[in-house]
């Protein structure tokens, strides 16, 4: 578990570089704030006190995403190269099968970085933000929290079957996550149909792991879901977030008609060393 000194340091040193770059960071802070890997997760180069180099690990099943940032007065001394080498190494001894590396798609420093790899584009991810459109309660589908054994192994298969994770790698994923936040399980005249995760904190949500399955798909169940939980949340913070994949036409429709819109883009590279 990260200390909180350590927590602070991070957000700091986000803020700073964020605002330098004018760009968003995805740093997980769901699973900042959770840590409780015994394996090497997170990565700090500190000079005196400041905080000044940062790469974390995310494990998501049998893949893993890294993403990190330096302090713009210490770039181009080597502090990401090494953190990325000690990142790389720690996946590698971990076992994870596919190493992702993220990056805003307007970082220009990234880019750079990147460049100098052994690896390839693979896909990249909209951030988006609710506007809050006018939106109306759906009576006719339940939210409540996981909490069953049933509730568990629903969550697995959901992410076996819209997901496409093996068994292994979902039920490595939900052990991780379950805890994060509010599970919200699916349910529609007593079946449980799908699932949603929601991450409250500092005036903020974001809304992860949404999936219905195949078989209730197209039966307008997601998007009464997600107005639900977007209204719920409206209660009690003032912005509300979500990530698509650009390529999901079908979900990025779904979030637009909803009242969501992009706002920031993030690229991710499949490393090949």
């Amino acid at each position: 578990m990260l200390k909180a000194q350590q927590l602070h340091d991070i957000e700091s040193l986000q803020k700073v570089c964020e605002s330098h770059d004018n760009l968003k960071l995805k740093l997980n802070w769901d699973m900042l704030r959770s840590r409780g890997s015994q394996e090497p997760e997170d990565f700090f180069m500190y000079e005196s006190s400041l905080l000044v180099g940062f790469i974390g690990i995310y494990g998501f099943g049998d893949k893993v995403e890294l993403c990190g940032m330096v302090h713009p007065n210490f770039r181009n001394n080597g502090i990401f190269t090494k953190l990325f080498q000690q990142a790389i190494e720690a996946c590698k001894n971990q076992g994870f099968e596919r190493i992702l590396l993220n990056a805003p798609a307007d970082s220009v420093s990234a880019s750079e970085f990147l460049k100098k790899l052994p690896c390839i584009y693979s896909i990249s991810e909209y951030q988006m933000k609710y506007n809050h459109t006018p939106l109306e309660c759906n009576n006719d589908i339940v939210l409540r929290q996981a909490s069953s054994l049933q509730d568990k192994v629903a969550a697995i298969e959901l992410d076996m079957k819209c997901f496409d994770m093996t068994e292994e790698a979902a039920k490595s994923f939900n052990e991780r996550v379950l805890e994060e936040g509010t599970y919200y399980i699916i349910e529609v005249e007593g079946k449980t149909v799908g699932k949603i995760r929601v991450y409250r904190e500092h005036g903020e949500s974001w809304i992860y792991s949404f999936a219905v399955y195949p078989e209730y798909q197209g039966k307008g169940i997601g998007r009464k879901a997600l107005t639900n939980v977007v209204l719920d949340e409206a209660k009690h913070v003032q912005d509300i977030y979500l990530e698509v994949e650009i390529k999901n036409e079908h979900a990025l429709g779904l979030y637009k008609s909803c009242g969501f819109e992009q706002f920031h883009t993030q690229d991710y590279y499949v490393y090949k060393g």
